[in-house]
């Protein structure tokens, strides 16, 4: 006798017994006498349960996962080695799992006890901070090991699914974790609140600096026009002053760039020696609070071991109690440590910010004064300019007379009028006495001696001097020496 199978699309047929010597895997067969024929299904499952594993720094906690897992029924290509190794898979599932089906909670705990095992060999490898982080490899790794468990019977994951670490009651490292990342977003806030003040001031004052040029400007074109206009009555001399003072103004100019320079150096070097200053006290408090948490971990760790040798009954409550308490403790103090840090970067970055608006509104002030020393020695070179195009073309329109072109400046800027009415400030107030003789020979102040007249002259001579001494005598009061002889008592000349 025999009877014919058929196996649904999601089945498959395994025949053992006669003419069969293990197992036969079919699709549609005719059972014969003497042979058994099973079907079981290869739809793939879930299997969905939470992993209880522990990091390497022994820091529990909870990986939910859902995998869908069943037999492979597909080859990767078409070759006939790939085919056989598909259908060993089959053979293997319908030898191991299958007759299971009838209990699922056998597959489940099966399932469930490779993947365990598999996670908390690869948690106990890595920290958890590399297990947050690299969620995606550590996925792919675990989903690695369990294929390769479960090779050995038949089975397949298609599809692998690791949702968020979560924390083991009573140990609230991701909380935690989460409560850092909200507060560093706060403390970055603040920080960005601040940036945007100081240059909301800085750019104050650079309009301030600004202004002051423009007006400085404006003024200095102001003088330059009104000089322009007064320029025709300025003289030589004028020229020779604007000469002395463009050179005094370098000089204030070049005093004013040399101390400029300096005091951007000496702030420079102040805030880096701060700057320095603050990066090392700060490094010596992290390293401070780096070395605190060593020491407490130490602390616990020994605490912990001590407590299992001396009361294995109590060890689980005494040791939840100790790191509870460390993790307090080291919370903290790590948040009293940020503050610190914090409260610190911002005095700094506060001086940072005043001292460089300092710098820059002193910077804009030198500016400003530069700028309009500037133009005021401009102006009085355009001034010097236009003398010398002025005497350049009285001179030519003169025909090249240095002499009248002298003579013409004299007069049209009133210098012999200045030269009288200062030489009549002079003699003003005084009685001059003026006496006026003539020796009496007759001649011209033209005509010559006569010749042989050598006596006439000598006669002329002392006919001269009593006029003469009597002169002096009255303006200055002198008599003459008794030698001389002496003068008439009215004072007239004989």
């Amino acid at each position: 006798m025999a009877s014919f199978h058929v196996a649904d699309a999601s089945e498959y047929l395994a025949i053992t017994g006669w003419g069969i010597d293990d197992v036969k895997l079919a699709k549609k067969a005719w059972v014969f006498v003497g042979q058994k024929c099973k079907k079981f299904s290869i739809s793939p499952e879930n299997y969905e349960f939470e992993v209880h594993a522990m990091s390497a720094e022994k820091l529990p906690f909870i990986l939910p996962a859902v995998f869908t897992i069943g037999p492979k029924i597909t080859a990767t290509s078409d070759e006939e080695s790939d085919r056989k190794d598909l259908e060993a898979q089959l053979l293997l599932y319908a030898k191991l799992i299958a007759p299971l089906h009838t209990s699922r909670s056998h597959v489940h705990e099966l399932v469930k006890g490779i993947i365990e095992g598999e996670t908390r060999v690869l948690a106990a490898e890595l920290t958890m901070e590399e297990i947050f982080k690299g969620t995606k490899s550590f996925k792919m790794k675990v989903f690695e090991q369990v294929q390769l468990e479960l090779n050995q019977f038949g089975l397949f994951i298609y599809n692998a699914n690791v949702k968020q670490l979560v924390d083991v009651p009573g140990h609230e490292y991701f909380s935690y974790l989460g409560q850092k990342t909200q507060q560093d977003a706060a403390n970055q806030a603040r920080v960005d609140v601040a940036e945007a003040r100081m240059k909301g001031e800085v750019g104050a004052k650079e309009r301030d600096g600004l202004t002051k040029q423009n007006a400085a400007k404006v003024d200095a074109e102001t003088k330059v026009l009104s000089v322009r206009q007064q320029g025709q009555g300025l003289k030589e001399e004028a020229k020779v002053k604007a000469e002395v003072q463009v050179f005094e103004n370098a000089r204030e100019a070049d005093i004013a760039a040399a101390k400029a320079e300096l005091a951007m150096k000496k702030a420079g070097w102040d805030r880096q020696a701060k700057v320095a200053e603050v990066e090392a006290a700060k490094a010596v408090a992290i390293r401070e609070a780096e070395l605190q948490m060593e020491v407490e971990r130490k602390n616990a760790m020994r605490q912990t071991e001590k407590l299992k040798a001396e009361q294995l009954s109590k060890a689980t409550v005494q040791y939840d109690t100790q790191v509870q308490e460390s993790n307090a403790l080291f919370y903290s103090r790590q948040k009293a440590a940020e503050a610190a840090l914090f409260e610190q970067t911002k005095v700094a970055e506060a001086r940072k910010a005043q001292a460089g608006a300092k710098f820059f509104e002193e910077k804009m002030c030198e500016d400003a004064k530069l700028y309009a020393k500037q133009q005021e020695a401009e102006s009085l070179a355009l001034v010097g300019k236009a003398k010398t195009e002025y005497v350049a073309s009285m001179l030519n329109a003169l025909g090249g007379n240095y002499h009248a072109l002298r003579d013409y400046l004299m007069i049209d800027g009133g210098m012999y009028a200045e030269m009288a009415r200062v030489n009549a400030g002079a003699v003003s107030g005084m009685q001059p006495k003026i006496s006026i003789w003539s020796n009496g020979d007759g001649a011209g102040a033209g005509q010559a001696a006569p010749a042989g007249g050598a006596l006439q002259q000598m006669a002329g001579l002392y006919k001269m001097l009593p006029p003469l001494l009597s002169t002096v005598h009255e303006q200055t009061g002198m008599l003459p020496p008794a030698w001389m002889g002496k003068l008439p008592e009215d004072g007239a000349a004989n």
